[in-house]
This record gives structure tokens, C-alpha cells and sequence, in this order.
């Protein structure tokens, strides 16, 4: 026997319909809540690489301009390298930190 709801157009439409406004309204939430995309993420990740980078090629150069002008023992390359390594997994750690707080903090008030 054969369903009357299956080729009922009526009823298709519908909930195809409520399928759609379903989707749109999660999309309608994502933006108005600042919910990340795929390209937003890839973004933040080229921003936590570029927090790192960035303190490492500057011990770099300003150790090398060092080891030029002021010659030692030890290498100033070597040292400020590794510092600005240090520093920019620092700041990339709290950086990401402080997201994930936020993050946290907008699940729990979005819970209430």
C-alpha cells in the first residue's frame, strides 16, 4: 500500500521548508554570535604562527646585529633566538588561553 504523505507534494515542501529555516537560523546565530569559520581558523592559526615567528626573527636579527658590533664568548644569535622563541610560545599560550576563557564564559551564559 502505498503512503499518501510520500507523494503528497503539500508535505514535502513543508518540511523541506522547515528543514531550510532550521539552517538558516543556525547560520543566522553563528554570525550574530561571532561564531568562527573554517577561514576564521585558519586565520588564528596564521596568527599564532606569526606571534611566534615574529619574537623569533627579531632575537635573531638583533642578535646577529650584536655578534657583529659586539663580539663575546657566546653567541647573542643564538641566545636571543631561543628568548624570542621562549617569548612567542608565551604569547601565543596566553593568547589562546584568554580565547578559550571567552569561549568558556560565552558557553556559560549562553547555558543560562
Amino acid at each position: 500500500m502505498i503512503n499518501e504523505s510520500q507523494h503528497d507534494p503539500v508535505s514535502k515542501e513543508t518540511e523541506f521548508g522547515r528543514e531550510i529555516g532550521r539552517q538558516e537560523t543556525r547560520k543566522l546565530i553563528a554570525q550574530r554570535n561571532g561564531v568562527a569559520t573554517i577561514w576564521a581558523g585558519l586565520g588564528m592559526s596564521g596568527l599564532i604562527g606569526w606571534s611566534i615567528a615574529v619574537p623569533v626573527l627579531l632575537g635573531a636579527l638583533l642578535g646577529y646585529w650584536l655578534d657583529k658590533h659586539h663580539p663575546g664568548p657566546h653567541s647573542w644569535t643564538l641566545a636571543l633566538l631561543a628568548a624570542g622563541l621562549v617569548f612567542g610560545c608565551w604569547n601565543a599560550w596566553n593568547w589562546v588561553n584568554n580565547e578559550d576563557k571567552a569561549m568558556a564564559r560565552y558557553r556559560a551564559n549562553k547555558d543560562e
